[in-house]
């Protein structure tokens, strides 16, 4: 490019009314930054009147090519340098200071801990470098908290560690928002489920449990997934394991159970669906309890693999329920009214008694079993074996289930 043959302003108006053209990419980059350095020179850009200055800049943009933003930023940085030279910026731009090992060693480290807060991480980096002397954590020990969320995104973490959303509250018409009124009758069942753990972003089994609120007779179900498929072939048998005629079914506000499919199911048996309030916590906690005292003390908390749903829940009713009901005393509360006026209630050890023996205590008991069902049936399982017995064998059963279970992993 050379600009000696347009000597005044005069020259470029008429070259930029003229019809020339100009082939930008005959020249490299370098060339084009020097020239366009060479013509602000030359015309003294500084100095010149604003329309000038505009002749100028589409006398750039005509031979250059560059757009009007970019000979715009040219001349600043000629303005501010006092020239204007092509410089090439390194190809890799900034080094990363993480490399992929410190993502995979900051995902291992998430996964044994239950992916705790960044500060924690950061603080558990720290010890492993300089108390325990890992040189693996030497530059994880010196990250911000900050940056520490921003490897958990990275590619790299994610196929290591998965998360999950909680669940957007969403409104739902389906079933009553209030709290049953057994009145003192049996059927009115409490249900809830209990996930056997995630492990590296597989999810385990789940478990159903069902608890009816007067005799607390309990059914527990296990399944693979709590889909359609699983859950409502599932209800069904578990709905119809109840020795008593069912009258209503209580659950969250959980999609699992509030959902049209589980609704059209209970409206057929004629079993009413209600569901927990808002901001009162205490409406499915009977159901809640007995996750703890009776799911959880048996089957514990560590991670189960779907595919063995199957047998966890041959050992639920062969075993686990059968124990729970016949040869598991429950504590009963007794209402009263104190000085205040306001209902306590006191946990007696002379109403202590197995859920069979509560289902049998109620007055008229017999009007409120299922067709086919009798008391008679009833004891020839509740006094077939001993509570010992049963818990013996309940403890043998339970050995033996997650022995398989063990022996199938290391297997597989």
């Amino acid at each position: 490019m050379n600009v000696k043959h347009l000597q005044t302003m005069q020259q470029v108006v008429d070259f930029l009314h003229g019809s020339g053209a100009f082939d930008p990419t005959a020249a490299s980059q370098s060339e084009r930054y020097q020239w366009i350095d060479q013509v602000l020179r030359h015309f003294r850009y500084d100095n010149r009147a604003k329309a000038d200055k505009g002749l100028l800049c589409a006398y750039l943009c005509r031979i250059s090519g560059y757009s009007r933003q970019q000979i715009t930023r040219l001349i600043r940085r000629y303005r501010e340098q006092g020239a204007l030279k092509w410089s090439v910026r390194p190809a890799k731009g900034f080094a990363s200071r993480y490399t992929k090992e410190d993502v995979r060693l900051l995902a291992d480290v998430d996964a044994l801990h239950d992916t705790p807060s960044g500060p924690a991480v950061k603080k558990l980096c720290e010890r492993a470098w300089l108390q325990f002397g890992d040189q693996r954590f030497a530059r994880l020990a010196k990250i911000s908290v900050s940056h520490l969320y921003n490897l958990r995104k990275r590619p790299d973490y994610r196929r290591n560690r998965v998360f999950q959303e909680k669940t957007r509250p969403t409104k739902n018409m389906i079933g009553i928002r209030r709290k049953p009124k057994p009145q003192g009758k049996p059927g009115f069942i409490r249900i809830d489920t209990v996930h056997q753990g995630d492990l590296d972003g597989v999810k385990g089994l789940y478990h159903i449990n069902a608890v009816d609120e007067v005799t607390q007779f309990e059914v527990v179900f296990t399944v693979e997934r709590i889909s359609e498929q699983f859950l409502i072939p599932a209800l069904e048998s578990l709905l119809e394991s109840f020795p008593f005629i069912l009258l209503g079914f209580h659950a969250d506000n959980g999609s699992e159970y509030i959902n049209r499919h589980v609704a059209e199911m209970l409206e057929k048996m004629r079993i009413e669906l209600t569901k927990s309030r808002s901001r009162h916590c205490n409406d499915n906690a009977l159901a809640e309890s007995k996750n703890a005292s009776v799911v959880r003390k048996i089957l514990g908390y560590c991670h189960i693999p779907q595919r063995f749903a199957p047998q966890v829940n041959r050992f639920n009713q062969e075993h686990l329920v059968p124990y729970v009901n016949y040869h598991r005393p429950c504590f009963f509360p007794e209402t009263f009214i104190d000085a205040k006026g306001r209902q306590r209630k006191r946990y007696r050890y002379e109403r202590m008694m197995t859920p069979y023996e509560k289902l049998k205590s109620l007055p008229n008991a017999k009007q409120f079993l299922r067709s086919g069902t009798t008391f008679q049936s009833l004891d020839d399982i509740a006094y077939s074996i001993s509570d010992n017995e049963a818990a013996k064998r309940l403890q043998e059963a339970r050995r033996q289930l997650f022995n398989t279970i063990d022996e199938r992993l290391m297997a597989s």
